[in-house]
């Protein structure tokens, strides 16, 4: 009896139940249930009557006991029924909620204008957050081609991306100017827009369209021409300072000439003694007085002229080691006044350089003055040349108080002195160095610094030997020297090293 309702449950099943969404069958787990039910009641058909038959009399005892009985059965059945209908409807909510949007709905929430292309550039449809705003002012997009709402000069650039997209690009970003044909109080005639396109293409890879999104960027053209005024600014404000530092050096240099000729004159008491050693020690500090001063213009002179690109190199050839020798002899007589040793080691094998003459002598005399400057009586200032790869490289070692690391970045910089506190004291106006990487760029040389404080400093020129790196710097069609080149940041080894090395390779250009 049980096997036969359970065939019937089947059948109902079958037949009543609701189908599931994947593959069709009624779901087993409920079909699984009934069954379970149907055994369960069959029992039940049988027992319920026959106790109520002893209590009952049985003529109305067995038909209210069927009667029960199939009525509960009933009862249960629609509740796990119902309870399945519930579960699958919640289901089916849920798997709708997570199941993407449209495109075109997610489109809406991207900031501007997104345009729906065809392969010919026509306007199919639009959308995005800003979609009424740019739609306000455009004249009737909507099956037109895009190209018409576009300022005739920008119209070339617009085909060319849309060619690059046909030939296979992916994505084009372009800068476009588009017509507003009604101006508001604080519209201009154009609109600047950035065009972000994105191609659409079938399943031989040809394109069929394309997805553009529309930005606006006012903002940014406004802070473009924010910023090239104020380069413009900058750019005259330079220019003016570095005319102004040429007229004054020019002024200052004819009255100096006069004070020092006057100063050797009356020092060589030409047209009369002078009548005590005070007198002559006066006339002998006016004498280096004015020539410190004449040193100082004639390098913000110098300074000017590398600045604006009108520094004339004077290219020579001639022996280093006569021109390294030289300076030394010049600078020895500084040194020994200090109470430092200064010395040279050169190869013999050194051999000439084609180069500027006066300019490889300012470099190594302003290289060699700062060494003994910042070097204590008992110290040494060696000077070391060497060629590798068709360069010379002459350095500059001392064992002064050195450069902090905090300090080192600030070097090469006009007017700028390490010590620059009020009761500082070494003299100086800041420029040697300065002057130095700017001599050195010209040539087409590098320059590179390694310190520690207490302890020394290495100053390395490096210059091409056969006079290239100044034609090469020639060359160049801009004529402008960046000055003072930037020294570079520390290299990593030579902080594990306990070095702190700054290199640049200088750039420059010669009227």
């Amino acid at each position: 009896m049980a096997d036969g309702m359970t065939a019937m449950v089947d059948r109902l099943a079958q037949h009543g139940l609701p189908r599931d969404h994947h593959d069709g069958a009624c779901s087993a787990r409920v079909t699984i249930l009934l069954r379970h039910l149907a055994r369960v009641f069959a029992i039940a058909l049988i027992a319920v009557p026959a106790g109520l038959a002893f209590v009952w009399n049985p003529a109305i005892a067995l038909p209210i006991g069927f009667a029960l009985v199939a009525v509960l059965y009933m009862l249960s059945a629609l509740a796990i029924v119902a309870v399945h209908r519930v579960g699958l409807s919640t289901a089916g909510e849920s798997a709708d909620r997570h199941q993407p949007a449209p495109m075109q709905d997610l489109l809406d929430f991207c900031p501007g204008l997104f345009l729906q292309l065809d392969a010919m550039g026509a306007v199919r449809q639009t959308g995005g957050r800003d979609r009424d705003m740019f739609l306000s002012f455009l004249r009737e997009p909507f099956e037109r081609p895009f190209v018409e709402q576009v300022h005739v000069s920008d119209r070339i650039r617009f085909i060319q991306a849309l060619d690059q997209l046909r030939q296979g690009v992916d994505a084009v970003l372009i800068d476009l100017r588009l017509d507003r044909p009604i101006l508001g109080l604080d519209h201009t005639q154009f609109m600047n827009i950035r065009l972000d396109m994105t191609a659409r293409r079938d399943a031989d890879g040809m394109l069929e369209g394309v997805l553009a999104q529309m930005l606006d960027i006012e903002g940014e053209m406004e802070i473009r021409a924010a910023v090239s005024a104020k380069e413009s600014e900058a750019a005259e404000a330079h220019e003016a300072k570095s005319r102004f530092l040429a007229a004054v050096s020019h002024e200052l240099r004819t009255p100096l000439n006069a004070i020092l000729g006057f100063s050797d004159i009356l020092a060589g008491e030409y047209f009369g003694k002078l009548e005590n050693d005070r007198q002559r020690e006066y006339v002998q500090l006016i004498r280096q007085s004015g020539a410190h001063l004449l040193s100082v213009v004639n390098t913000m002179l110098d300074m000017s002229k590398i600045e604006a690109g009108r520094y004339e190199l004077m290219l020579e050839t001639f022996p280093v080691a006569e021109t390294i020798v030289g300076c030394e002899q010049m600078l020895s007589l500084q040194a020994t006044s200090k109470g430092v040793k200064l010395t040279s080691r050169l190869p013999r094998a050194l051999g000439d350089i084609t180069a500027d003459p006066r300019a490889l002598r300012q470099i190594i005399i302003n290289l060699v003055s700062n060494a003994v400057k910042f070097t204590d009586a008992g110290g040494a200032v060696t000077i070391d040349a060497s060629l590798r790869d068709n360069r010379l490289a002459i350095s500059v070692s001392d064992t002064g108080i050195g450069i902090a690391a905090d300090k080192i970045e600030a070097l090469g910089r006009p007017f700028m002195q390490i010590h620059n506190d009020l009761n500082r004291n070494y003299e100086g106006s800041g420029l040697g160095l300065s002057l130095v990487k700017g001599l050195t760029a010209l040539h087409g040389g590098s320059f590179a610094i390694e310190s520690r404080p207490g302890e020394g400093t290495v100053v390395t020129v490096s210059l091409p030997v056969d006079g290239s790196g100044a034609a090469a710097q020639a060359a160049m069609s801009d004529n402008m020297v960046e000055f003072p080149p930037r020294l570079l940041a520390v290299e990593p080894a030579s902080r594990e090293s306990g070095k702190e090395t700054v290199n640049g390779k200088a750039k420059a250009k010669i009227a």
